[in-house]
């Protein structure tokens, strides 16, 4: 049997930009993704805590070090710049790699700064 579990998280990201115009997505600087183990264009679920809204849509990769966070498309309206962003993504685990399972965390500052860092990345 497979089990969904959280993969990966970042936790308090602070929305830097928004463009209604986009096709859609959620573009997020490169390391902050890539230290969570998110993949350009895997299926996210993001929380704004701002306003509760809550929303799927996939992971772009913004430039590097840059710490952007935007809402792009429909996502736009959504929360707006200087909200705070769980995102959030899960992945599928045998009965024995759920035992002892750790999601990868990034807690963000409100400069997208990491505070702190927990878990293990799953490829």
């Amino acid at each position: 049997m497979n089990i969904c579990l959280l993969k990966s998280k970042i936790h308090r990201a602070a929305v830097t930009g928004a463009s209604v115009d986009y096709e859609g997505s959620l573009t997020i600087d490169s390391i902050l993704a890539e230290r969570v183990g998110l993949k350009a264009y895997e299926k996210i679920l993001v929380g704004n805590l701002a306003n509760g809204e809550r929303f799927e849509t996939y992971c772009i990769y913004g430039a590097a070090g840059s710490g952007v966070i935007e809402l792009n498309g429909a996502t736009a309206h959504l929360g707006k710049i200087g909200d705070r962003l769980t995102i959030m993504s899960y992945g599928y685990y045998s009965s024995v790699e759920a035992v002892g399972a750790k999601p990868a965390v990034l807690l963000l500052d409100e400069s997208n700064t990491i505070v702190r860092e927990s878990g293990t990345v799953h490829c």
